[in-house]
């Protein structure tokens, strides 16, 4: 009976220290396995330090190991992206190399998915202990506002780090769209999907690259990506400041026939300016935000490109 094969899909960016850990960490997961083939997809997103020359020198060991580098950083929904179209298993994961993503779970996530209940087995984080405040509390507010403005429901806490269906992810790479946002790729495909909770773990070296403002600007991408509702704002927006202006232009009128025209203050007519003046800026830069995501669509650029790499062929059993 030939067995299935699990794809792991591994991000890498400027993680030298980390790999050897995973590898260690994922030779013990193996063996609890036993019924499945394993194949790994490491993607080195243009790291900047010796990542490419730990990938060379761990992956040469085994055909298991398999890895895409690129010409500069495309980001991790290329890497993503890109592990996801090579992968070749009938079940692929996606895992942080950090180890972030406890892989002591895989055993209860193939289980599950062997059931034939689920076609993805996610997981999400229940606590954010080891983390800045501050951006647990963002977090949690951008879960709360992209799930009232977006038809697309994604899981507060919820990780990249899961387990799908071939047909799954075929699905996902049927959406070739260059504006990523992979956790909203992942609802938006639908397929029924049970998650597994666990509680933050810190990296197991090393320090994230991910800073505030980067994963600001991510969940900004997030909320374009998958809701209208920032454009229907700005019309809101300016449909609100139209009708006060007419209130305000027919108080003035009625001031001026009862109580004269008295001179005004500049200071409150400034006020009004750059008020109204802010608020078109605003809406304008709502509108060009979208406006960019569609010129960088309609460029047709690719998504990746490869500059090194090593892939193995399959080995029949």
């Amino acid at each position: 009976m030939t067995k299935k094969m699990l794809s792991i899909v591994v991000p890498c960016y400027n993680e030298q220290d980390t790999i050897n850990p995973y590898i260690t960490r994922m030779m013990d997961i193996e063996k609890l396995l036993p019924n499945l083939t394993f194949e790994y997809w490491f993607v080195n997103d243009g790291s900047k330090d010796n990542t490419l020359e730990v990938l060379k020198k761990e992956t040469a060991s085994s055909s298991k190991y398999n890895y895409l580098s690129f010409s500069r950083n495309f980001g991790k929904e290329s890497a993503l992206y890109a592990g996801l179209e090579h992968a070749r298993g009938d079940y692929i994961t996606v895992m942080d190399v950090d180890l972030q993503d406890p892989p002591e779970l895989l055993p209860k996530m193939v289980e599950l998915i062997e059931q034939g209940e689920h076609d993805c087995i996610g997981t999400r984080r229940v606590t954010r202990a080891g983390e800045p405040k501050i951006r647990s509390f963002f977090a949690k507010q951008f879960y709360k506002i992209i799930n009232k403005i977006s038809d697309v429901e994604i899981v507060d806490g919820a990780r990249d780090y899961r387990l799908m269906s071939r047909q799954m992810v075929d699905a996902i790479l049927e959406l070739k769209e260059y504006n990523r946002f992979s956790k909203g790729i992942f609802s938006w495909v639908g397929f029924d999907t049970h998650y597994l909770e666990f509680e933050n773990i810190e990296r197991v070296e090393g320090e994230t690259s991910w800073s505030f403002w980067d994963l600001l600007q991510y969940s900004i991408d997030g909320i374009i990506s998958f809701s209208e509702f920032p454009l229907k704002l700005s019309t809101i927006l300016g449909f609100m400041s139209f009708i006060a202006s007419i209130i305000a232009l027919i108080f003035i009128v009625i001031r001026a026939l009862i109580f004269g025209d008295p001179t005004s203050g500049w200071p409150s007519l400034v006020c009004i300016i750059l008020a109204l003046g802010g608020l078109q800026l605003l809406c304008l830069g709502v509108v060009g935000q979208y406006l960019g995501k569609t010129f960088l669509e309609t460029k047709r650029r690719p998504i990746y490109i490869i500059k090194d790499q090593k892939i193995s062929p399959l080995e029949e059993d």
